[in-house]
């Protein structure tokens, strides 16, 4: 599938790629609406209307990934709705064996999410993620997205990863789609990011369901 004799360097999205995206769907589509409701004097129906306008008004750009936007926003604190569910973070069950197979083959692993950092922190707070990782990045430190050329840009200064050995995985196409713009040369889709929903596969793709079918390709090619 990938050609790991290529690939010396691999950036990981988190939602959806290391972490099941069923905690964020949950909290975006459900709870918040909920809570919304709940604080506006607001019927479901309504609460959850107003928020997905909200939402498309700013998908894809910083703004949709920023915490504190939405604080502004809504007049809500939150980080601490998310921790009213926080029970619900967790890793994928193939992440921690990829992650490893990396490691131990000499690959540099890096974490490029475009997750604000206080749900960076509080994730990491849930999962240990950082203790498998060489570095965690988030793109509001670029004060851009990963949908974006710009952020690229920024992170191709910041760490000087060449394109040619990059594997980069995520598992939304627009962001896959920035990356193959950028020249990343190796690009894997997650099908399955949310384990309470049917895998979909991403067109254009190579995709993936789990991790652990390629850890003898992995381990067969150190660097």
């Amino acid at each position: 599938m990938l050609n790991w004799k290529e690939i010396d360097t691999v950036l990981l999205d988190m939602d959806g790629t290391l972490l099941d995206l069923h905690f964020d769907n949950h909290f975006w589509l459900e709870h918040l609406p909920k809570r919304y409701a709940e604080e506006k004097g607001l019927s479901q129906a309504e609460a959850s209307n107003t928020l997905l306008n909200a939402y498309h008004e700013v998908r894809g750009s910083l703004q949709w990934y920023c915490l504190d936007y939405w604080q502004a926003r809504l007049q809500m604190d939150i980080v601490a709705m998310k921790r009213e569910v926080a029970n619900r973070i967790s890793l994928r069950p193939d992440t921690l064996p990829f992650l490893a197979a990396l490691k131990e083959t000499g690959r540099a692993v890096i974490l490029l999410t475009n997750a604000h950092p206080d749900s960076l922190s509080l994730k990491v707070e849930k999962t240990q993620l950082d203790q498998h990782l060489d570095l965690l990045l988030s793109s509001h430190s670029f004060g851009a997205a990963k949908e974006e050329q710009k952020m690229w840009q920024a992170l191709q200064k910041k760490i000087g990863f060449d394109r040619a050995t990059t594997l980069f995985v995520d598992d939304s196409v627009s962001v896959l789609n920035a990356a193959r713009k950028y020249g990343i040369a190796h690009l894997l889709a997650v099908a399955n990011p949310d384990s309470q929903k049917q895998p979909a596969l991403i067109p254009n793709y190579q995709n993936i369901k789990d991790y652990r079918q390629l850890l003898s390709a992995i381990r067969a090619t150190p660097r």
